[in-house]
């Protein structure tokens, strides 16, 4: 059974740093892509970061600078250090992976339907 699980959200006072980690198990993911998204109640899911097997990274315009993904495909993880948290950074974060192989470019990485597996989501707080 693919399966996701996200940690590391908590509660935080703007200005803060918070680092989540997405753990995958149930195949591997060394060749694919992997990325973080947001959500907060009554929007879309907002892509934040991506990444592929080789280590190209995408980050959003609206954390760029602030926030970092990394990723160790030997183990299958995926994690987000989020650095200098506004309230705006608030929402429940995703962890996601491609089920094909994948390489940024040719695909796009804030793409939604690149990816077909979802985490249960980890909630972020950050109070002013």
């Amino acid at each position: 059974q693919v399966q996701l699980v996200e940690s590391g959200g908590g509660s935080v006072q703007s200005g803060g740093s918070l680092k989540l980690s997405c753990e995958g198990s149930g195949y591997t993911y060394s060749s694919h892509c992997m990325g973080w998204f947001r959500q907060t109640p009554g929007k879309g899911r907002e892509a934040v970061a991506a990444t592929d097997w080789l280590g190209t990274t995408s980050v959003a315009d609206s954390v760029k600078g602030r926030f970092t993904i990394s990723r160790d495909p030997a183990k299958n993880t995926v994690t987000l250090q989020m650095n200098s948290l506004e309230p705006e950074d608030t929402a429940m974060y995703y962890c996601a992976a491609s089920r094909f192989w994948c390489r940024l470019p040719p695909r796009e990485p804030f793409d939604i339907r690149l990816y077909n597996y979802w985490g249960q989501g980890t909630q972020v707080t950050v109070s002013s």
